[in-house]
């Protein structure tokens, strides 16, 4: 099975830019998407074979996640539980018969991590999600995680320490999570492999490859010898994000 997570930074945008060929191309068995920034009614985006399920925020043009899968899940859950999260669509759970599959677009700390609080508390409550499934079934979870996990996973590591996505804070949630029974599928395969996922608009950061890895797929341990390939689709356009995928051998 193939799984593909792309943070398409406006899906109606992306659609302009070739997201529709790349999804077709792909054909990927579940594909999922952060940041769609876009309500039901302003795009109605379906494809033959696939079930499609949106979560979009309150707050229009803003956050949002969406899931395609060709076989229809068992359940669908949204959001986390929690005290005091806003409606920022930013979690899709789907239920198969073998696994749990966990599509997450993680909170921003923002710049002068006036975020960052919340984020941690966010973390908190996503690792008691992502345990509690874990307990059921195996968990392949996903997603824009907004977090650089080690030096390897960024360009210019001391430059951004205390930077959104690289704070001591984050990448301390992000291990929690790992040792909570989890694997960075990327990062097990390829442990010296330099390769980034997102770039940012400024200082034309994608054609110096000034990048960052803050996009994942991470599976519960014990299906970990199930992922025969992780793959980050660096050369794709249509977003500050590239997508990135695994193959999932039941």
């Amino acid at each position: 099975m193939k799984f593909i997570s792309w943070n398409v930074n406006g899906l109606r945008a992306a659609v302009s830019k070739g997201f529709c060929d790349f999804f077709l191309r792909e054909d990927a068995d579940i594909f999922a998407i952060q940041e769609t920034k876009m309500q039901p009614e302003q795009l109605d985006l379906n494809f033959d074979g696939y079930h499609k399920y949106l979560y979009s925020a309150e707050k229009k043009g803003y956050s949002g996640t969406c899931v395609y899968t060709k076989k229809e899940p068992l359940g669908v859950s949204y959001d986390i539980e929690g005290e005091n999260h806003p409606n920022e669509g930013r979690v899709i759970t789907l239920e198969f018969e073998d696994f749990y599959f966990v599509n997450a677009y993680v909170p921003n700390s923002k710049e002068g991590l006036l975020r960052l609080d919340y984020r941690m508390d966010w973390e908190d409550d996503l690792r008691k999600h992502l345990m509690k499934l874990d307990q059921k079934k195996p968990v392949v979870y996903c997603g824009d995680l907004n977090v650089a996990h080690n030096e390897i996973d960024l360009k210019n590591p001391k430059a951004n320490r205390r930077n959104a996505g690289f704070t001591d804070e984050e990448r301390s949630k992000f291990q929690m999570l790992l040792e909570s029974g989890f694997k960075d599928t990327y990062r097990t395969l390829y442990p010296e492999k330099v390769e980034y996922s997102w770039w940012s608009y400024r200082f034309n950061s994608r054609a110096k490859n000034i990048g960052w890895r803050i996009d994942y797929f991470v599976v519960s341990n014990r299906v970990m010898d199930k992922v025969s390939d992780a793959k980050i689709y660096t050369e794709q356009l249509g977003s500050d994000h590239c997508p990135v995928g695994i193959i999932f051998n039941k």
